[in-house]
């Protein structure tokens, strides 16, 4: 017996939990197995009548539930896009946690939705062009400003970067360019890596008189994106000081269809052996 989750980091927002609820139901109808939405923090912090009556999930308790319950495997899916420090450091402390408690129960980690060590997969980046073209406008084509969160890890970044290269080559003319940028960074010259922020590119000549499409690599509405969020306030700002500037926001890359797909993808490469980490049983093969 297995139990299968889809998990992310946590939001405080309830349209965060929703939305991690219906790609984990995509998914499990996809995979053919029932998949549950979990995240690592937060999310139990939201009043359950804000959720429709159904409190969120955190894995921690969720996955030693299920292993008190029986399961000898958990499976947990990650809703990152890359291996930020909650996939490579506090969730390997947390399920060591839970093995201490069930020594017996197996724990394996898919890759998240990019794959670094795998082959040169377009899927991410073709979510991403399809949403830019969903709000294309009229007339020239436009700048695209491909925006993250902003990380302390380089590597992460670097995912972005390349999403941006690959969504440009995807886009070819029918974009002036795709320029990548974070929401926010750390201060520190070491964090250098996450320049430009997107409030300091909406500044510069070649954007800020321009049509703009702010490409969301978000998975999930939450406090930075979405409707009333941090991005939106940067860009309603940089509106309001340039009155030449005209931008356009895609939809969250979790809210296209295609996710679950892509999903599926990680969960097959996993039974096929690929892991980003696996804790066995003590004397498990």
């Amino acid at each position: 017996m297995r139990a299968i989750f889809l998990v992310d980091n946590g939001s405080l927002k309830p349209a965060a939990v929703f939305n991690l609820r219906r790609v984990a139901k995509a998914l499990g109808e996809q995979i053919n197995e029932p998949v549950t939405p979990a995240s690592l923090l937060h999310s139990n912090k939201i009043a359950v009548e804000e959720l429709d009556g159904e409190p969120a999930r955190t894995l921690g308790p969720a996955a030693e539930r299920s292993a008190a319950e029986g399961a000898r495997e958990i499976i947990v899916i990650p809703f990152f896009f890359g291996e930020s420090r909650a996939l490579t450091d506090y969730l390997p402390k947390r399920m060591a946690e839970l093995q201490a408690r069930f020594p017996n129960v197996a724990v394996r980690v898919a890759m998240p939705l990019v794959d670094e060590r795998g082959d040169n997969d377009l899927r991410l980046s073709g979510i991403l062009a399809d949403n830019v073209l969903e709000v294309l406008p009229d007339g020239a084509p436009p700048r695209v400003a491909l925006v993250d969160h902003g990380s302390p890890i380089f590597e992460v970044t670097a995912v972005r970067n390349r999403l941006a290269g690959q969504l440009g080559a995807l886009l070819g003319e029918r974009v002036a360019c795709v320029a990548p940028a974070s929401m926010e960074r750390r201060e520190g010259d070491e964090y250098r890596f996450n320049e430009p922020l997107l409030e300091n590119l909406l500044e510069s000549p070649e954007f800020g008189e321009a049509t703009v499409v702010v490409a969301l690599l978000f998975l999930s509405p939450g406090r930075h994106a979405g409707e009333g969020g941090d991005i939106a306030e940067i860009c309603r700002q940089a509106q309001a000081r340039h009155p030449n500037l005209r931008i356009t926001t895609t939809r969250l890359v979790g809210e296209h269809d295609g996710i679950a797909a892509l999903l599926r993808a990680r969960f097959e490469a996993l039974m096929r052996g690929r892991a980003l980490l696996e804790l066995l049983p003590p004397g498990g093969d």
